[in-house]
């Protein structure tokens, strides 16, 4: 809890913001929202409250899928057995669910809105508009680095896992405040990278990701200088984890891979999201530049662990 100017209670830990996704109950929200939760309640636009649970989890997009849970017991009213658990899941069957659009379509200055449930105050979802600041930012976070979409549209604490839509009402980013830094400006994660992993996490309840088992630094002219590097573009090599596909490719702290499947790396960035494009067991063909030496290398991506 905190207290503004004026002494007033505002609850900062315990409420988020969902998006109702199919008419099963499937609610997409915040990893960090649902992290650590022992108990989840979800509540309708329209008052009622579900009991609910995370069927699947993950950490890297900051993206969790919860399943309303509910109620298998019946109530016996005036010796009618009204068994509520056939009530509620026809209304829920018959319940709106959002329509996700195309992130990769967004304009800079498009107009938007964020819907949620900020701070969890009383009397309903608010909205707040504004427009698309910046697409494709890159913000790196403790497990990695996060494609995100940048917007002035308010988002604060309880707005996390809500909905940011056009003026269409299509659902096209998930808006997140995980990122402390962010004064000012919001960040939201595209819809199109919730969409490649909504449906792992519903049915195997994590994402199943290639690996490759490395981490690369960007390559500037002051790097190259510095450490007398052969060239100042490329992926440089700092770290292969052990028994990684990389390690058993041969891969060196220290080399710089230039290419990917004949792809030049120009931005530290290309050489993740072109792994993240392939599969499981998928052969990729790694260009290295070692010491000056210019070689290919072969690597099998495994599931990473």
């Amino acid at each position: 809890m905190v207290t503004d100017q004026l002494f007033r209670i505002f609850p900062i830990e315990g409420v988020g913001s969902g998006i109702i996704i199919d008419n099963q109950g499937h609610i997409l929200t915040n990893y960090h929202v649902v992290d650590h939760a022992r108990r989840l309640k979800v509540t309708l636009h329209d008052g009622r409250t579900f009991n609910a649970k995370a069927i699947g989890t993950d950490k890297l997009t900051d993206l969790a899928v919860l399943k309303i849970e509910l109620n298998s017991n019946s109530f016996d009213g005036s010796n009618n057995n009204y068994d509520t658990n056939y009530h509620d899941n026809k209304s829920i069957a018959s319940m709106p669910f959002a329509k996700l659009g195309d992130s990769d379509i967004l304009k800079v200055g498009q107009i938007v809105i964020a819907v949620g449930n900020p701070f969890g105050l009383t009397g309903g979802p608010t909205v707040t508009t504004g427009i698309i600041s910046s697409i494709n930012r890159n913000i790196e976070l403790e497990d990695g680095v996060l494609e995100l979409v940048q917007t002035d549209a308010a988002i604060n604490p309880g707005n996390s896992g809500g909905p940011l839509v056009n003026t269409s009402g299509e659902v096209v980013a998930i808006n997140t405040a995980k990122i402390p830094y962010a004064h000012g400006i919001g960040f939201a994660i595209p819809v199109n990278t919730a969409k490649k992993v909504l449906e792992e996490l519903i049915q195997y309840g994590k994402v199943n990701r290639p690996w490759l088992g490395i981490s690369t630094i960007k390559i500037t002219g002051r790097i190259a200088r510095y450490y007398r590097l052969p060239t100042n573009e490329g992926a440089l090599v700092v770290k292969v984890e052990e028994y990684s596909p990389a390690a058993d490719a041969g891969i060196r702290p220290g080399d710089i891979i230039e290419e990917i499947d004949d792809k030049r790396i120009e931005e530290i960035t290309e050489l993740s999201s072109q792994i993240k494009k392939k599969k499981i067991n998928e052969k990729t063909l790694l260009s290295v530049n070692r010491y000056g030496r210019r070689f290919n290398v072969s690597v099998i991506l495994e599931n990473q662990p």
